[in-house]
């Protein structure tokens, strides 16, 4: 992430912000103008909505100038087809596509998973979970304010039941428990450690090697708690990143074959439907290059129902 933060004094007292930014910044007024329809321009902690406010004495400006490698004025990915799993009058789930925000992030509004939902809803959806950027696969949202609330303490009391699939490199045990509380890494930003040297946050993972082979592992992750980077940092911890996870020292190839992404899908949810309490089963079928990548190898990708996995 890269920013550019300084105080209205001076010249910019009651200046409009987006003279006062292309001033500072020695930028275009009209690329000023595009940093603030998407987004980019903060005051006084704010996402800045009106380009044409006047500051305030003292207010802190602040400009994303840069959001994983790429510049909030860059064009934006077209959108992609929603893909629908489950919709009724309460809950609607749908299929995460790899490359997508959950959310608008700090550099950008717009284009996000929450934001394609909204549009196909008419309305605000409501957001109950995240998955990472990279990470494919089942996510669900509220259509009411009493039905977002019910699933996101389903959540929040672990009564949510997550299945995941992921490729480590090879040599992963054959199942058991990752108990490692998880904290932010202060030498690695935007990244977690899983270590019981830090004042962590509890998390668990239950684990089960599905296929073990000579090039990858394909694993079955079930996790009792849903911290940030939870299965990312616990399989970097038992020195198997996920196959792709750059940020976790993930490698992108194995024997041969290289990993398109982090190789990482939400493949099925269980919960409780907010109104009626009756079960509630998703599935999100493993993407075209997840399947992909398993294939080549010769490796049959699982269905069915979550089961538990195996903690001996």
């Amino acid at each position: 992430m890269k920013r550019r933060t300084f105080r209205a004094e001076g010249a910019h007292v009651g200046r409009a912000l987006v003279e006062a930014v292309a001033a500072e910044l020695a930028l275009p007024v009209v690329d000023v103008r595009r940093l603030v329809d998407v987004g980019a321009v903060y005051v006084a902690g704010r996402r800045a909505r009106d380009g044409a406010v006047k500051l305030q004495p003292s207010q802190v400006v602040t400009v994303v100038l840069e959001e994983a490698g790429q510049s909030p004025l860059e064009a934006s990915k077209p959108a992609v087809p929603l893909r629908v799993l489950f919709e009724d009058a309460d809950v609607i789930a749908v299929d995460k596509p790899a490359g997508l925000n959950a959310q608008p992030t700090e550099g950008r509004v717009g284009g996000s998973l929450v934001d394609l939902v909204s549009e196909h809803l008419g309305r605000q959806a409501g957001l109950v979970h995240r998955l990472d950027r990279e990470t494919t696969g089942v996510t669900v949202f509220g259509k009411t304010p009493a039905a977002t609330s019910a699933l996101a303490e389903a959540f929040r009391e672990g009564t949510a039941r997550k299945r995941y699939l992921a490729a480590t490199g090879p040599g992963l045990p054959a199942g058991g428990t990752v108990d490692l509380p998880l904290s932010k890494d202060p030498s690695r930003p935007g990244r977690w450690r899983a270590t019981r040297a830090a004042n962590g946050v509890p998390a668990w993972t239950d684990y089960r090697t599905l296929f073990a082979g000579e090039a990858f592992s394909l694993v079955e992750l079930l996790p009792r708690t849903g911290r940030t980077h939870q299965l990312r940092a616990h399989l970097t911890a038992l020195e198997h990143p996920i196959l792709g996870d750059s940020r976790y020292g993930g490698e992108g190839s194995a024997g041969g074959l290289m990993a398109p992404r982090c190789l990482l899908h939400a493949h099925a949810l269980e919960l409780g439907h907010p109104r009626t309490g009756r079960p509630l089963r998703l599935e999100a079928p493993v993407p075209d290059d997840m399947r992909a990548f398993f294939e080549s190898a010769g490796v049959r990708v699982p269905e069915g129902p979550i089961v538990a996995a195996d903690a001996s």
